[in-house]
């Protein structure tokens, strides 16, 4: 078994990911005409449209807050860490790009989530790669596939390796033991699965704001203070993504490693956010509206959190050749050359909310997945919540680099399936875009289902048969 995963992990990462991420990335950024800079100030209206949802979805903020929930863990603080210990420097530089083209992913893949949505039948929206997959390309059984990968993943593995993320960091810090860490994690993480998504997306919405804000603002501190060394950092993670630099890596090194960093935090193209987009009662009520909220969530995640946590270990000086330092307490050692030994401290509780979130939001996605497979009724939810739930409690005490290597297997699996999909729906992507673009021009976009024919059959058309029901705060 190892033998095979091993391969698939060879086929994913070394030939089909680091370049289809890039080159999906390259061309939705082109046939959406750059969509993510020449729209960039539609993602922050989008967002802010509405602070609320309808009875049947949560709304834009809350998707926002969600979505970064998952995306913004412990890839943001020891996976940049790692990401440099082993690639260089210039593992930033092909994190920046696959970001920057990964926002017209975002887009697009989130667009059609909305477009693709059902209601399940408690009346909720659900949706996601797994329905336009089935709707859309008329292929169930590859929805099928992308929906078990993504249990895998992201409702079990990936919960794990946050769990272990939090005890080692806690472990490290306060000294508390790894097990007390993760049954505390786990009762923690009860209380707010077994709410359900809405549950979820409240906690997000109050959670995501103070840990990202805050850390930025530590950030933005060190900047600050070491302002004339940071022009030279800029310069090295240029010079060693291009292999100028040999110290680390090479190019190859730097770019496979960026590039593969870059989509485990950001997710663009990967196929989990748009789960949680197609959740979202998008306002304006047009489906590109949810795919500008989720475009602006990369931004956040790589281009500003990711790169604060890069920009603060290059100039603290604690990477040096030969060291051994990496993870968690490399990132934690620059914040105590930073901010002295409270940085220690700081970087252990940063950890402990970024992960904490990214475990709830991984659920979100399961959610929907179990959906899709028909196991969406309370039997296999509980059932669902309570193996996440021991896995939390497993993760904190056990190495999980043995179930972590088929977690990767299974998200390039899904990732994979996920980049062939939009680009053979990319044509319902560039006409979402238009329309939204040019009732934008002259007042407040609607989707109106009768222009668009092709999709009749494809789509729930009471769902976009009238503007979103009155707003009720969710």
């Amino acid at each position: 078994m190892n033998t095979i995963i091993d391969f698939m992990n060879e086929i994913f990462w070394g030939y089909v990911l680091i370049y289809g991420l890039i080159a999906v990335g390259v061309f939705f950024t082109w046939r959406l005409g750059f969509v993510q800079i020449r729209h960039f100030p539609e993602m922050f209206r989008a967002v802010m449209g509405s602070r609320a949802g309808d009875h049947a979805g949560i709304s834009p903020f809350q998707a926002l807050c969600t979505s970064l929930a998952s995306r913004v863990g412990t890839g943001n603080l020891a996976g940049v860490a790692v990401a440099l210990y082993l690639g260089g420097p210039g593992a930033i530089f092909w994190m920046w790009v696959v970001a920057s083209v990964g926002m017209a992913t975002a887009y697009a893949e989130s667009t059609l989530a909305q477009v693709y949505k059902i209601r399940d039948e408690n009346g909720q929206y659900r949706g996601g790669p797994a329905f336009y997959i089935s709707k859309g390309l008329k292929a169930p059984w590859a929805g099928a596939v992308f929906s078990v990968c993504l249990i895998i993943a992201f409702g079990l593995v990936f919960n794990a390796v946050q769990a272990n993320s939090i005890a080692d960091a806690m472990e490290g810090a306060f000294g508390f033991p790894k097990i007390a860490v993760g049954i505390a994690l786990a009762a923690l993480s009860a209380i707010v699965i077994f709410g359900g998504i809405r549950a979820i997306a409240r906690w997000a919405e109050i959670i995501v704001p103070f840990m990202a804000v805050a850390y930025l603002l530590v950030a933005i501190y060190v900047v600050i203070a070491n302002i004339t060394l940071v022009p030279g950092v800029i310069a090295t993670i240029i010079a060693s993504a291009f292999g100028f630099d040999q110290a680390v890596g090479g190019i190859a090194g730097a770019m496979l490693n960026g590039v593969k960093r870059g989509l485990f935090s950001n997710e663009a193209g990967m196929g989990s956010a748009p789960n949680i987009a197609a959740v979202a009662t998008p306002d304006p009520h047009h489906p590109s509206s949810q795919g500008f909220v989720q475009s602006l969530g990369v931004f956040i995640d790589t281009l500003l959190i990711c790169s604060a946590t890069a920009i603060m270990i290059l100039l603290s000086g604690v990477m040096t050749p030969g060291s051994e330092l990496t993870g968690t307490p490399l990132t934690q050692e620059a914040m105590v050359v930073h901010i002295g030994e409270a940085g220690r401290y700081f970087i252990a509780v940063a950890i402990l909310f970024f992960a904490f979130t990214s475990i709830i939001g991984n659920y979100a996605y399961a959610e929907n997945a179990m959906v899709f497979l028909g196991a969406g009724g309370k039997p296999g939810l509980t059932t669902l919540r309570v193996a996440l739930l021991l896995m939390v409690v497993w993760g904190a005490y056990e190495s999980v680099a043995t179930v972590f290597n088929a977690a990767d297997a299974a998200m390039g699996l899904m990732a994979t399936i996920n980049l062939i999909a939009i680009v053979l729906l990319s044509g319902t992507v560039v006409k979402l875009t238009n329309d939204y673009v040019a009732q934008r021009k002259t007042g407040r976009p609607v989707f109106h289902a009768a222009d668009y024919p092709e999709l009749a059959s494809e789509i729930d058309l009471e769902i976009w048969s009238r503007e979103a029901e009155p707003a009720k705060v969710a």
